[in-house]
């Protein structure tokens, strides 16, 4: 994988204080690479760290560790660091109608961006072209247009045409179709898949629909409770998954490979009261179901780190995983 433009992030923690001298751990050790030309789906249930990461990696929350790099180059803090590198890493939002100001036409939204930046040289050719690749044709028929004249998905269009106007390399999207129906949901993924395919435009697609994974992502990371637990290529870690977590949240997709649903135990998670060793050990199926004896003690000390050998692209944080994968372990 070129680095020269890959988005990185290593070790990567978010900490908030809380009332009580309690410290949430929102994100809490994450490596994670999105490169251009490929679609990385950062998936898990509501709480588990994913918005922070994504907020973190854009620039908009400050890491309490570990780093942020773009083409090995790390985030500056300098108000001229981050607009260079904003050119490049562009957010999309889940919501268009609030991401949009309702008294801006559609060409103000789309240039909004070039006029931040100071790029003044051809400019309503450069909104004509971002509506063309977003799929609003002929695009001067939008340039007049406000928000509440537009569709659903013509709005997400027209957001995801403020991220392009920049020209970036990468986008970070935070559940870009949650709030469109269903027939609109698949145009704008199929709008996404385009520009990676005929741009070389990379993304991070923020999700907790492993179906819209599927449809969508070259690599999934799997998050929880602030750490990534698994991560690989798509088909092969929602067809074999192997972090008990994973295999919970595929067990209730339609012709899923898990046998059987799996209802999880215990207490949601909380970034405040991560427990020891193992944070998905007091939800976890397999040491309910007493399957994990024999490195129950290290399910208990250590919070497995998301580990493979170095040829292998699918990568597990589980005791038990490695455990199957090496009987020695399991027999000693």
């Amino acid at each position: 994988m070129s680095s020269d433009k890959v988005l990185t992030a290593r070790g990567l923690r978010v900490e908030f204080g809380l009332p009580g001298g309690r410290v949430a751990r929102a994100v809490d050790g994450v490596d994670l690479d999105v490169a251009p030309g490929e679609i990385v789906a950062l998936a898990g249930e509501s709480g588990c760290g994913k918005t922070t990461l994504a907020r973190t990696l854009l620039g908009l929350e400050r890491a309490t560790g570990g780093e942020v790099a773009f083409g090995n180059v790390p985030l500056g803090r300098s108000t001229k660091a981050l607009k260079a590198y904003r050119r490049q890493v562009q957010l999309v939002l889940q919501d268009p109608s609030g991401a949009l100001n309702p008294r801006h036409t559609v060409y103000d939204a789309v240039a909004e961006g070039l006029r931040i930046h100071g790029i003044t040289d051809d400019e309503p050719g450069r909104v004509a072209e971002a509506l063309s690749r977003a799929g609003l044709r002929p695009p001067e028929r939008f340039f007049l247009a406000y928000p509440h004249e537009l569709s659903g998905g013509q709005r997400q269009r027209v957001v995801i045409a403020g991220a392009l106007v920049l020209e970036p390399s990468i986008l970070v999207a935070d559940e870009p179709v949650a709030s469109l129906d269903a027939s609109v949901r698949g145009e704008i993924l199929s709008l996404l898949l385009r520009l990676k395919e005929d741009a070389g435009l990379g993304a991070l697609v923020i999700t907790h629909d492993l179906g819209l994974a599927w449809s969508i992502a070259d690599r999934i990371a799997i998050m929880y409770l602030g750490r990534i637990v698994e991560q690989g290529p798509v088909e092969q870690v929602l067809t074999e998954p192997r972090h008990p977590y994973t295999r919970a949240l595929v067990s209730v997709l339609p012709d899923s490979p898990v046998a059987e649903p799996v209802v999880l135990a215990g207490e949601l998670p909380d970034a405040s009261r991560i427990p020891g060793g193992c944070r998905f050990r007091p939800r976890c199926q397999e040491v309910a179901a007493g399957n994990a004896l024999k490195v129950l003690d290290q399910c208990e000390g250590v919070d497995p780190a998301v580990l493979g050998p170095d040829a292998e692209p699918h990568l597990v944080a589980c005791h038990l995983d490695r455990a199957l994968r090496d009987p020695a372990r399991m027999s000693g």
